[in-house]
C-alpha cells in the first residue's frame, strides 16, 4: 500500500518575531511574567532593556484599587514611559469591584490588563480569587467580562491547569473565558496549583489548549519551569505555544531575555555589578533611599550568586542600612571577585 503523507508539520515562528494580542502588537514572543511583590516598573523596565517584548506587573488587588488605596495607586500602578508594551495584572473575585478597579488601572496607561486566576497562595485563595476561580467558572467569566467592560482594554488571563494533580479544570476554564468572556490571550502554567513550582510542567497540556483554541486568534502563552534560555526554547517547541513567559528565571538574570531574542548575553562580573547598581538607582527613585535599602535585600542574593559571593560576604549585604554601603560592597566585589562560573 502506498503511503500518503499527511500535512506538513506547522513551523513555529521564531521567538524574535512579533505577535498580536487583540489589537496590541508585541515585538517579540519573550515576556516577563507577573512576579508577586517584585514586578514593579523598574523590574519591568530592566526586562525591556534586555529584550523582553512585554512585561506584566506584579498582581494588584482589585479591592485596593476600588478603594483608592494611596500606595497601591502611586506605586503599583506606576508605568515608566520607556517600558514599551505593559500589562497590569489584577486579582479579585467580585465582578462589580473588578469593573471599578479595571477602569482605575486603565488610567495608568497599560496596553492590556491581565487577571490572575492561578495564584495558589492561601491568603489569595481564601478571598475567592486566584486559583479558587477554577472552582467557579461562571464567576471567573463574570470577573473577566467586568474587567473588559471597566477598562476598555484587551483582557488576558493567567491560570493553572488545575488545582490538584490530574485536575484539568484550567483547560475547560480557558476555553470558556475565550468563548464567553472574549479574553484576548491565555497565559497557561501547566502544573497543578497544589504542586506550586515542584515537578515538571506538562507541556502536552499546553499543546492541547493550543489545538483547542486554534482558529480563535487567541494566543497561548507558556509559563512555568522556564528557568533558562535552553529550557524556554525546548518548552516553546514542545508545547506549540505562541510565546513564553519568564518568571523566576529572570531574577538576577535579565540577560535571559537577551539570550532568547538573539543578542549575546554579557554576564561577566563587572556587568553584573553594573546591573545591580542600576537597580539600586531605580529602587531609590521608586521607594526613596531608606525604603529601597530595606526592600532590596531580597534582590541581592540573585546577583550575588552570579558573582560567586556567599556565606559571610553575602550576609554583609543583608545587614546594610544604606545604599551607599551596598555600593561599597559591590566595589569590593569588582576588585576581588570570587570565581564562580559566570
Amino acid at each position: 500500500m502506498r503511503h500518503t503523507p499527511g500535512p506538513p508539520p506547522v513551523t513555529q515562528p521564531p521567538l524574535t518575531s512579533p505577535f498580536r494580542i487583540a489589537d496590541v502588537e508585541v515585538p517579540n514572543r519573550v515576556l516577563l511574567a507577573p512576579l508577586a511583590g517584585i514586578g514593579n516598573w523598574f523590574v519591568r523596565l530592566q526586562a525591556r532593556r534586555h529584550g523582553a517584548g512585554m512585561a506584566v506587573s506584579e498582581m494588584v488587588s482589585s479591592f485596593a484599587l476600588a478603594h483608592r488605596n494611596r500606595r497601591t495607586l502611586e506605586e503599583m500602578l506606576r508605568v515608566h514611559p520607556d517600558e514599551g508594551v505593559v500589562s497590569i495584572q489584577l486579582f479579585g473575585s467580585d465582578p462589580d469591584v473588578m469593573r471599578v478597579a479595571a477602569a482605575t488601572a486603565a488610567e495608568a496607561g497599560p496596553a492590556l490588563l491581565d487577571l490572575n486566576m492561578g495564584c495558589p497562595v492561601p491568603k489569595i485563595v481564601k478571598t475567592g480569587a486566584g486559583v479558587a476561580l477554577l472552582r467557579d467558572p461562571d464567576l471567573a467569566v463574570a470577573v473577566a467580562s467586568a474587567a473588559a467592560e471597566g477598562s476598555g482594554l484587551p483582557v488576558t488571563v493567567k491560570l493553572r491547569s488545575g488545582i490538584e494533580p490530574g485536575d484539568r479544570s484550567g483547560l475547560a476554564l480557558a476555553r470558556r473565558l475565550v468563548a464567553d468572556a472574549g479574553v484576548a490571550a491565555i497565559a497557561f502554567h501547566p502544573r497543578a496549583a497544589r504542586r506550586q513550582h515542584a515537578g515538571a510542567p506538562d507541556y502536552e497540556l499546553v499543546r492541547e489548549l493550543v489545538d483547542a483554541l486554534d482558529g480563535s486568534g487567541v494566543p497561548v502563552i507558556l509559563s512555568g519551569g522556564l528557568r533558562s534560555a535552553e529550557l524556554a526554547r525546548r518548552a516553546y517547541r514542545e508545547s506549540g505555544a505562541d510565546a513564553v513567559m519568564i518568571a523566576r528565571g529572570a531574577l538576577g538574570d535579565p540577560w535571559i531575555f537577551s539570550e532568547l531574542t538573539g543578542r549575546a548575553p554579557r554576564r561577566e562580573p563587572a556587568r553584573v555589578v553594573a546591573e545591580l547598581d542600576w537597580v539600586l538607582d531605580r529602587a531609590s527613585e521608586h521607594w526613596g533611599p531608606e525604603r529601597a535599602a530595606r526592600n532590596l535585600r531580597k534582590f541581592y542574593p540573585w546577583y550575588l550568586e552570579r558573582l560567586g559571593i556567599s556565606g559571610s560576604r553575602a550576609d554583609r549585604f543583608q545587614r546594610t542600612e544604606r545604599l551607599e554601603d551596598v555600593r561599597e560592597l559591590l566595589a569590593e566585589a569588582v576588585r576581588a571577585p570570587v570565581g564562580a562560573s559566570l
